[in-house]
């Protein structure tokens, strides 16, 4: 009696989670992908919290980037672009947007000089995944499909 009460439980449990898994996993995350693995709208949220921590002060909390993000600083080296649709971040793969996250610009492109810093060191893989993850779910969908072709072209970021 007691394992058949169990069974009914864990089954119980099961579609109490299935049900609020379908529900959480709402249109934000739909259809997107990083690194060739599809997002959770739990990964957006970390996303967002671990963007406003770590880019938000350079890249703007509505990811407005700097002003005159095309033009270069009196230093030589570029302003934080956007990340939004008006800034040319969803033209790269997500590969490359992982690695120049997390080995900074000048470990991508050797002896490139960026006020940008090398995330190794501060977040791990998933936090990385994470912020990509929020950054693609806010663009429009003519951005994503881009991207996503970028991304595929570029073998798929696995």
């Amino acid at each position: 009696m007691m394992l058949l009460l169990s069974a009914a439980t864990f089954s119980g449990l099961t579609a109490i989670a299935a049900q609020g898994q379908s529900q959480s996993s709402g249109t934000q995350a739909k259809d997107l992908t990083v690194l060739g693995y599809p997002v959770t709208d739990e990964q957006i949220t970390l996303g967002r919290q671990v963007y406003a921590q770590n880019c938000a002060s350079c890249h703007g909390a509505e990811l407005q980037g700097q002003p005159n993000w095309r033009r270069r600083l009196e230093n030589g080296r570029m302003p934080a672009p956007p990340h939004d649709e008006s800034g040319h971040t969803w033209h790269h793969s997500d590969q490359d947007l992982f690695d120049i996250t997390k080995f900074g610009v000048g470990g991508v492109v050797a002896g490139y000089e960026s006020d940008m810093p090398a995330f190794e060191d501060i977040l791990s893989n998933e936090e990385i995944a994470a912020v990509l993850a929020f950054i693609k779910s806010t663009w429009p969908e003519r951005q994503r499909e881009s991207q996503a072709r970028v991304t595929a072209k570029a073998g798929g970021g696995l």
